[in-house]
Protein backbone atom coordinates (compact mmCIF):
# COMPACT_ATOMS: atom_id res chain seq x y z
CA UNK A 1 0.00 0.00 0.00
CA UNK A 2 1.57 3.60 -1.05
CA UNK A 3 1.98 6.09 1.98
CA UNK A 4 0.88 9.76 0.66
CA UNK A 5 0.94 12.92 2.59
CA UNK A 6 -1.39 15.45 1.52
CA UNK A 7 0.73 18.34 2.35
CA UNK A 8 -1.64 20.95 4.66
CA UNK A 9 -0.67 24.05 4.23
CA UNK A 10 -4.05 25.83 5.23
CA UNK A 11 -5.44 25.18 1.41
CA UNK A 12 -7.58 22.76 -0.32
CA UNK A 13 -9.97 20.21 -0.14
CA UNK A 14 -8.18 18.29 2.19
CA UNK A 15 -10.69 15.91 3.13
CA UNK A 16 -12.35 14.94 -0.12
CA UNK A 17 -8.40 14.53 -1.07
CA UNK A 18 -7.82 11.64 1.79
CA UNK A 19 -11.57 9.96 1.37
CA UNK A 20 -10.34 9.57 -2.65
CA UNK A 21 -7.19 8.23 -2.40
CA UNK A 22 -7.98 6.09 0.34
CA UNK A 23 -10.66 4.67 -1.82
CA UNK A 24 -8.38 4.12 -4.82
CA UNK A 25 -5.45 1.78 -2.01
CA UNK A 26 -3.37 4.57 -0.73
CA UNK A 27 -2.19 4.51 3.01
CA UNK A 28 -3.18 9.05 3.49
CA UNK A 29 -1.54 11.24 6.29
CA UNK A 30 -2.75 15.13 6.57
CA UNK A 31 0.08 16.36 7.82
CA UNK A 32 2.19 19.63 7.37
CA UNK A 33 5.21 17.41 9.26
CA UNK A 34 8.54 17.55 7.25
CA UNK A 35 9.43 14.13 8.33
CA UNK A 36 6.03 12.76 7.08
CA UNK A 37 6.68 14.68 3.71
CA UNK A 38 9.36 13.72 2.68
CA UNK A 39 9.15 9.98 3.53
CA UNK A 40 5.95 9.33 2.02
CA UNK A 41 5.34 7.82 -1.20
CA UNK A 42 3.66 10.48 -2.85
CA UNK A 43 3.05 14.11 -1.66
CA UNK A 44 0.20 15.51 -2.65
CA UNK A 45 -0.01 19.46 -2.81
CA UNK A 46 -3.95 20.63 -3.01
CA UNK A 47 -5.15 24.09 -3.06
CA UNK A 48 -8.32 26.18 -3.36
CA UNK A 49 -8.67 30.38 -3.84
CA UNK A 50 -6.33 33.11 -4.68
CA UNK A 51 -3.04 31.98 -5.98
CA UNK A 52 -0.66 34.84 -3.47
CA UNK A 53 -2.85 33.05 -0.51
CA UNK A 54 -2.26 29.57 -1.16
CA UNK A 55 1.76 30.56 -1.75
CA UNK A 56 1.97 32.38 1.52
CA UNK A 57 0.59 29.43 3.35
CA UNK A 58 2.86 27.02 1.17
CA UNK A 59 5.62 29.28 2.34
CA UNK A 60 4.57 29.21 6.17
CA UNK A 61 5.15 25.63 6.44
CA UNK A 62 8.22 25.42 4.31
CA UNK A 63 6.16 23.61 1.56
CA UNK A 64 8.42 24.93 -1.04
CA UNK A 65 11.36 23.13 0.47
CA UNK A 66 9.80 20.26 0.92
CA UNK A 67 9.03 20.28 -2.77
CA UNK A 68 12.06 21.21 -4.20
CA UNK A 69 13.78 18.57 -1.81
CA UNK A 70 11.17 15.49 -2.71
CA UNK A 71 11.82 16.21 -6.73
CA UNK A 72 15.83 16.39 -6.13
CA UNK A 73 15.49 13.01 -4.81
CA UNK A 74 12.89 11.76 -7.89
CA UNK A 75 10.23 11.44 -5.08
CA UNK A 76 6.64 11.75 -6.78
CA UNK A 77 4.91 15.26 -6.00
CA UNK A 78 1.18 15.71 -7.90
CA UNK A 79 -0.29 19.43 -7.15
CA UNK A 80 -3.66 19.76 -7.58
CA UNK A 81 -6.16 22.74 -8.80
CA UNK A 82 -3.92 25.65 -7.44
CA UNK A 83 -1.78 23.38 -5.95
CA UNK A 84 -0.33 22.85 -9.64
CA UNK A 85 -0.46 26.83 -10.67
CA UNK A 86 1.72 27.61 -7.78
CA UNK A 87 4.51 25.04 -8.73
CA UNK A 88 5.05 27.99 -11.98
CA UNK A 89 7.05 30.91 -11.71
CA UNK A 90 4.08 33.28 -11.20
CA UNK A 91 0.78 34.28 -10.43
CA UNK A 92 -1.20 37.28 -11.46
CA UNK A 93 -4.47 37.98 -10.06
CA UNK A 94 -6.17 41.29 -10.04
CA UNK A 95 -2.96 43.47 -10.89
CA UNK A 96 -0.63 41.98 -8.20
CA UNK A 97 2.03 39.70 -8.74
CA UNK A 98 3.05 36.53 -6.45
CA UNK A 99 5.90 34.59 -6.95
CA UNK A 100 5.36 30.78 -7.45
CA UNK A 101 7.70 27.87 -6.99
CA UNK A 102 9.00 28.12 -10.06
CA UNK A 103 9.52 24.46 -10.75
CA UNK A 104 7.92 25.49 -14.36
CA UNK A 105 8.55 28.65 -16.11
CA UNK A 106 5.07 30.37 -16.68
CA UNK A 107 2.30 32.75 -15.40
CA UNK A 108 -0.74 32.00 -14.05
CA UNK A 109 -3.37 34.37 -15.16
CA UNK A 110 -6.95 35.35 -15.55
CA UNK A 111 -8.36 33.05 -18.85
CA UNK A 112 -10.08 34.82 -21.84
CA UNK A 113 -13.53 33.66 -21.85
CA UNK A 114 -16.74 35.39 -21.58
CA UNK A 115 -18.20 33.01 -18.45
CA UNK A 116 -15.95 32.58 -15.08
CA UNK A 117 -14.99 30.67 -13.06
CA UNK A 118 -14.98 28.06 -15.19
CA UNK A 119 -16.94 25.73 -13.32
CA UNK A 120 -17.83 21.95 -14.00
CA UNK A 121 -17.32 19.25 -16.54
CA UNK A 122 -15.16 19.48 -19.29
CA UNK A 123 -13.15 17.51 -21.56
CA UNK A 124 -9.16 16.98 -21.91
CA UNK A 125 -6.86 16.23 -24.42
CA UNK A 126 -3.85 14.21 -23.19
CA UNK A 127 -0.72 13.63 -24.84
CA UNK A 128 0.46 10.12 -26.63
CA UNK A 129 2.22 8.11 -24.19
CA UNK A 130 0.36 9.65 -20.74
CA UNK A 131 0.47 7.14 -17.51
CA UNK A 132 -1.69 9.63 -15.69
CA UNK A 133 -4.46 9.16 -18.23
CA UNK A 134 -3.84 5.44 -19.28
CA UNK A 135 -7.22 3.49 -19.43
CA UNK A 136 -9.33 6.32 -19.40
CA UNK A 137 -11.57 6.81 -22.66
CA UNK A 138 -11.00 10.06 -24.66
CA UNK A 139 -13.57 12.82 -24.74
CA UNK A 140 -13.67 11.84 -20.94
CA UNK A 141 -14.35 15.01 -18.61
CA UNK A 142 -13.29 15.85 -15.72
CA UNK A 143 -14.55 18.85 -12.79
CA UNK A 144 -12.97 22.16 -12.75
CA UNK A 145 -13.23 25.01 -11.02
CA UNK A 146 -11.03 28.01 -11.64
CA UNK A 147 -10.82 31.52 -12.91
CA UNK A 148 -7.09 31.41 -13.54
CA UNK A 149 -5.07 29.14 -15.64
CA UNK A 150 -1.59 28.79 -17.32
CA UNK A 151 -2.17 29.62 -20.68
CA UNK A 152 1.19 29.37 -22.31
CA UNK A 153 3.43 26.42 -21.90
CA UNK A 154 6.80 28.17 -21.38
CA UNK A 155 9.39 25.41 -21.05
CA UNK A 156 11.82 25.36 -24.02
CA UNK A 157 12.86 21.68 -25.36
CA UNK A 158 15.75 20.15 -24.24
CA UNK A 159 18.46 17.50 -25.77
CA UNK A 160 18.99 16.54 -22.64
CA UNK A 161 15.93 15.50 -20.96
CA UNK A 162 12.53 14.10 -22.07
CA UNK A 163 10.33 16.74 -22.83
CA UNK A 164 7.12 16.94 -19.90
CA UNK A 165 3.91 15.41 -21.33
CA UNK A 166 1.47 18.28 -21.35
CA UNK A 167 -2.37 18.34 -21.41
CA UNK A 168 -4.78 21.01 -22.62
CA UNK A 169 -8.46 21.80 -22.34
CA UNK A 170 -10.39 24.88 -23.04
CA UNK A 171 -12.54 27.76 -21.98
CA UNK A 172 -12.73 30.22 -24.18
CA UNK A 173 -9.11 29.58 -25.03
CA UNK A 174 -6.78 26.99 -24.59
CA UNK A 175 -4.75 26.37 -21.13
CA UNK A 176 -2.68 23.83 -19.61
CA UNK A 177 -4.85 21.06 -17.95
CA UNK A 178 -1.79 18.79 -16.54
CA UNK A 179 1.45 17.91 -16.44
CA UNK A 180 3.53 14.59 -16.45
CA UNK A 181 7.19 15.92 -15.75
CA UNK A 182 9.20 12.61 -14.47
CA UNK A 183 8.08 12.72 -10.47
CA UNK A 184 6.38 16.09 -10.89
CA UNK A 185 2.89 15.71 -11.75
CA UNK A 186 -0.57 18.12 -11.47
CA UNK A 187 -3.54 18.98 -12.61
CA UNK A 188 -6.15 21.91 -12.73
CA UNK A 189 -8.79 19.41 -12.52
CA UNK A 190 -10.05 18.20 -9.33
CA UNK A 191 -9.32 14.94 -9.78
CA UNK A 192 -11.20 13.97 -6.22
CA UNK A 193 -13.86 15.44 -7.63
CA UNK A 194 -14.39 13.80 -11.03
CA UNK A 195 -15.41 10.87 -10.36
CA UNK A 196 -14.54 7.24 -11.61
CA UNK A 197 -12.56 8.99 -14.36
CA UNK A 198 -10.42 10.81 -11.36
CA UNK A 199 -10.80 7.70 -9.24
CA UNK A 200 -8.31 5.94 -12.17
CA UNK A 201 -6.58 8.81 -12.87
CA UNK A 202 -5.15 8.48 -8.93
CA UNK A 203 -4.89 5.02 -9.58
CA UNK A 204 -2.91 6.02 -12.37
CA UNK A 205 -0.77 8.33 -10.18
CA UNK A 206 -0.16 5.67 -6.94
CA UNK A 207 1.00 2.64 -9.23
CA UNK A 208 3.81 5.02 -10.51
CA UNK A 209 4.74 5.51 -7.42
Amino acid sequence: MARVVILDYGSGNLRSAERALQRVGADVEVTADHRAAMEADGLVVPGVGAFAACMAGLLHVGGDKIIDHRLAGDRPVLGICVGMQVLFDEGVEHGMQANGCGQWPGTVERLQADILPHMGWNEVQPPAGSTLFAGIEPGTRFYFVHSFGVRKWQLPPSDAIAPPLVTWAEHGEPFVAAVENGPLTATQFHPEKSGEAGAQLLRNWLDSL
